[in-house]
């Protein structure tokens, strides 16, 4: 499909329990860097964090961010999709848990003081680089 934001080939490394890294903006312009687990949902892509990291705490100050996916068989091949994020409590705790059921094949553990945040990312620009597989 032409129109999509997230072209489909992108959409399965990032749904295919691919680790990414989050890269944001310090306030002094250098990266800060995390590697995060996340799905697509529609056309945005997820990731789970708390309000005490410091992820979050830089993503509040400056909502910009790019995320870096490459697949596990072919790191060769990535996509960068860069946009800006919103934060939404609601259904946070259950973000957290199909990520882990996706990852790890289990239940994460329960967090009661937890606050937990679900990070949409709104991609603005997206990037796709498919080459073959070292070796082929």
């Amino acid at each position: 499909m032409a129109d999509e934001v997230i072209p489909r080939v992108a959409r399965g490394w990032i749904d295919d329990r691919a680790f990414a890294v989050l890269g944001i903006p310090r306030t002094d312009g250098s990266p800060h860097l995390s590697v995060v687990w996340c799905m697509t949902d529609g056309d945005e892509v997820l990731v789970s964090t708390l309000r005490e990291r410091l992820k979050y705490r830089l993503l509040e100050r400056d909502p910009r961010a790019t995320l870096l996916v490459y697949p596990r068989e072919n790191p060769n091949s990535y996509v960068s999709v860069e946009g800006t994020v919103a934060f939404h409590e609601e259904g946070a705790a259950d973000l957290i848990q199909a990520l882990a059921m996706r990852y790890k094949g289990r239940p994460y553990p329960e967090e009661p003081d937890a606050e937990r945040v679900t990070v949409r990312l709104k991609p603005e620009r997206v990037f796709v680089r498919e080459r073959p597989a070292a070796g082929r």
